[in-house]
């Protein structure tokens, strides 16, 4: 088992140590993206992407999952040991964040109460086609997190102001916009899909990973605010 695991990190640190897989790593540490997303950032053509990301994916550092949105479209997605092997990131954009969904009543509410309790800034979120109230269930989780989402509201998508930083917790939502160069995107499955209350959890459970990748950092007992844009 040992001699398993040092092959698997060798593994992973020959994959890493090429130029170019590693700087797709670092993309992806931000935002999940398309193999077509990728290869416009990069400049590369479809078959070498496919020959970086077969590399990435066969030494565990990325992974591929369906779009919720359109089933033909695949993300690439880093990995946590990736993760873990790159260290922390050199430094995290000193922007306003602006969560979107398409309905705001779940994934994109209860990022923005976790950004805001972890790092003390302002986060808000929005979504193409609100519900008329958040879910219960994520209320009950964001309670169980150390957040708050009593007061939160679904709100209507309006203009996006320049100079936010804008993530996509939703594929439908993520492929419906036209999203600019600087927006991540998340892939998160929706919660309300299934009946069980841990599905919540599981959204708290990966936001929280997501950010500690970025480093967002954790403001101790500080509990934010979020607002609705």
């Amino acid at each position: 088992m040992k001699k398993k695991s040092i092959e698997s990190r060798a593994q992973l640190h020959a994959a890493l140590g090429d130029e170019t897989r590693l700087a797709i790593a670092e993309e992806l540490r931000f935002s999940d993206r398309s193999p077509t997303e990728l290869a416009q950032r990069f400049s590369l053509k479809s078959n070498l992407l496919a020959h970086h990301l077969d590399v990435l994916e066969a030494s565990s550092a990325v992974e591929r999952v369906v779009s919720a949105g359109d089933a033909r479209r695949r993300y690439v997605r880093l990995t946590s040991a990736a993760v873990e092997l790159m260290g922390p990131p050199a430094s995290l954009p000193h922007k306003e964040v602006l969560f979107l969904c398409t309905r705001n009543s779940a994934r994109s509410q209860l990022a923005s109460a976790l950004w805001c309790t972890r790092s003390g800034r302002l986060a808000r979120s929005a979504g193409t086609h609100p519900a008329t109230a958040v879910h219960p269930g994520a209320i009950a989780a964001a309670t169980r997190a150390g957040a708050s989402l009593e007061s939160a509201v679904p709100t209507a998508l309006g203009r996006v102001p320049r100079g936010v930083q804008v993530i996509t917790v939703c594929d439908l939502v993520h492929e419906e916009l036209e999203p600019r160069d600087d927006w991540w995107h998340w892939s998160i499955p929706a919660p309300s899909a299934s009946k069980k209350s841990t599905a919540f959890d599981a959204v708290i459970d990966e936001l929280n990973e997501r950010m500690t990748r970025i480093g967002v950092p954790l403001a101790g007992g500080r509990h934010g605010k979020a607002e609705g844009r």
